[in-house]
């Protein structure tokens, strides 16, 4: 008899213990959001919009005043070469011209792309931090396990877990 109370006394603390560590144990809690509307909302990202959109304008305007003096050029040749008024060599030495300068606009194309992507990143970087920044303190304050981002499928917070990629190696025989 002595002997059984023992063990219900054991079963039941133990019974004890298990409940109150259920109850303690947090169920994952899991968030979504639309990171690119969140990043659209935000002032600083319609300012350095409207700052990338002023750059490039400023340009653009260079790089169509290179084609329109290169289209102007180009008609006076073909005006002065169907009216027989060049010779060969004089012909050859326009087209190395217009070919030059038809190069220099090729440039300044590309040119004006990396000054934009610079000028892109160097805006946007902070804005993309502070967000990325806030989106992790949001989910360690607020006890999310995962935040998922609905704009293209990615998880922006997860929990500190266990790396399993050495066991999936080790399982699927890779070295």
């Amino acid at each position: 008899m002595i002997f059984k109370k023992q063990i219900m006394k054991q079963l039941l603390f133990s019974l004890l213990v298990i409940s109150a560590s259920l109850v303690n144990a947090q169920a994952p809690k899991f968030g979504y959001l639309n990171s690119q509307e969140l990043i659209l909302s935000l002032p600083e990202m319609k300012n350095a919009d409207m700052l990338l959109k002023t750059m490039q304008d400023s340009l653009l305007q260079k790089g169509e005043q290179m084609v329109v003096v290169f289209e102007g050029e180009y008609k006076a040749y073909m005006a002065e070469a169907n009216g027989g008024t060049l010779s060969k060599v004089q012909m050859q030495k326009k087209e190395e011209v217009l070919v030059a300068k038809q190069e220099d606009i090729k440039k300044y194309e590309t040119e004006i792309q990396q000054k934009l992507a610079a000028k892109r990143e160097a805006l946007y970087k902070p804005v993309l931090d502070k967000v990325k920044m806030e989106i992790e303190k949001a989910g360690k304050d607020g006890g999310y396990t995962m935040i998922f981002d609905t704009s293209g499928g990615m998880i922006l917070h997860a929990v500190e877990s266990e790396n399993l990629m050495e066991m999936m190696k080790t399982k699927l025989g890779v070295k």
